[in-house]
């Protein structure tokens, strides 16, 4: 029984002063309180403090209320989240109570994820937890860099969009840092190109990617039938992207299946739940205004958050490595006899030049002077969609022959 409904304050206070005295033990203090020692000192400790006021009545605190607009403002974000999950258009099939919290949070609510889920089931917008299967993933590499997951996803990211929008997105597998994020309009192989670009003029060149089986990253040959004959077997030719992988000093690697892709479909599936309800709650339309919700949330995947299989921050985790000498990441090197990287992060095409020493490029007449007639030159491609512009530099005999630029509208049926 607690100790104010065995004594009063008056018969608590005689014993104290008893024992401060020195007319009672320790022992016979505590037997006649019934209290532990710690309990018992602390108590005479607020007795000599102050004599005359010391109580031991017990002080019920009452709960601190959620005001009435906090209330509003709960059940107005519970049924929004509630439209989203019914809404077949978009990525969302589960509600997202931390999602609800740390929206409250920043308009300045503060309340408990409990009490989120308590009204949640107060408006009909609970879903019981699935029974979580056994955590059994595992970090397989030792440093930064030995492998970064590759992969796109093609979602409405937001329900007042015209259009679906492309995440492209690059995770090293050691650290699970986000090292590329980036929504696109449309996915293209020179998207992905760029995407490998500015990782490795970040961070420099991995040891190895790890991809799907998508066509941008691999080609495929289904087998021959009576309707096609099949003349190339799968990865006897490199697409676009994985030429310019392999020519950075890198190497890919291919997942046979979606579940193999699993480290950085979970870092998808945090950020879809997270964009696409801030852009419902933000009204946001274009892709500009997503980009900067894309730039938000992966700084809190990268920066705020534990992450459930590393128990670390995943920057933490990034620097970390590096100080301690654990990156694979090499300095990126322009590999002769190229002498600038867009003969690396370029498209490629082979064609032979004429008679007159001319070659065709989408109904593109070009005269190389420099070159001999019917000898095969290589054409690097490099659009800019900043200034409209198609960069076109040809070798041949490992030597920079030929270098032009041209308006982006000069090859109209052409998209990068």
């Amino acid at each position: 029984m607690q100790l104010h409904k065995r004594l009063t304050t008056e018969q608590a206070r005689v014993i104290l002063k008893a024992y401060s005295d020195g007319n009672l033990s320790v022992r016979e203090g505590l037997d006649l309180l019934g209290v532990k020692r710690t309990v018992f000192f602390d108590l005479r400790k607020r007795y000599l403090k102050s004599p005359e006021t010391f109580s031991i009545e017990y002080e019920r605190q009452n709960r601190r209320r959620i005001s009435p607009r906090a209330e509003k403002r709960i059940e107005s974000a519970i049924l929004d989240d509630r439209r989203l999950v019914d809404d077949p258009r978009i990525p969302i099939q589960t509600y997202n109570y931390s999602a609800i919290r740390d929206r409250l949070k920043r308009e300045g609510i503060h309340v408990s994820l409990p009490t989120i889920i308590h009204r949640a089931r107060q408006y009909g917008c609970y879903q019981p937890k699935k029974e979580r299967q056994l955590h059994d993933r595992e970090v397989i590499t030792t440093a930064v860099g030995a492998l970064i997951q590759h992969d796109a996803s093609h979602h409405l990211w937001s329900p007042f969009a015209q259009e679906k929008w492309v995440l492209i997105t690059s995770l090293d597998d050691y650290s699970r840092y986000l090292l590329y994020a980036k929504l696109v309009e449309s996915e293209s192989t020179w998207a992905h190109i760029e995407a490998t670009r500015e990782l490795m003029m970040t961070c420099g060149v991995p040891l190895q990617y790890y991809v799907d089986s998508l066509r941008v990253f691999r080609f495929i040959s289904h087998g021959d039938s009576i309707w096609i004959e099949q003349h190339k077997k799968t990865d006897e030719v490199n697409p676009q992207w994985k030429r310019c992988v392999q020519a950075a000093g890198s190497q890919v690697t291919h997942a046979l299946s979606p579940q193999a892709k699993g480290k950085v479909e979970r870092p998808y599936r945090w950020l879809q739940d997270r964009i696409v309800r801030t852009c419902a709650m933000e009204r946001i339309r274009i892709i500009d205004e997503a980009q900067e919700v894309l730039r938000m949330e992966v700084d809190r995947y990268n920066r705020h958050r534990i992450h459930s299989t590393t128990k670390e921050i995943p920057h933490n985790r990034f620097v970390r490595a590096g100080k301690e000498g654990k990156s694979l990441f090499r300095p990126f090197i322009i590999p002769a006899p190229y002498t600038h990287r867009d003969d690396v992060f370029c498209l490629r095409e082979s064609r032979t030049t004429d008679g007159y020493r001319k070659i065709s490029l989408w109904n593109q007449t070009i005269h190389i002077p420099k070159v001999d007639p019917y000898e095969d030159v290589d054409i690097h491609i490099i659009p800019n969609k900043r200034h409209q512009t198609i960069t076109l530099r040809i070798w041949w005999e490992k030597r920079l022959v030929f270098n032009t630029v041209y308006p982006q509208s000069a090859f109209p049926k052409v998209r990068f």
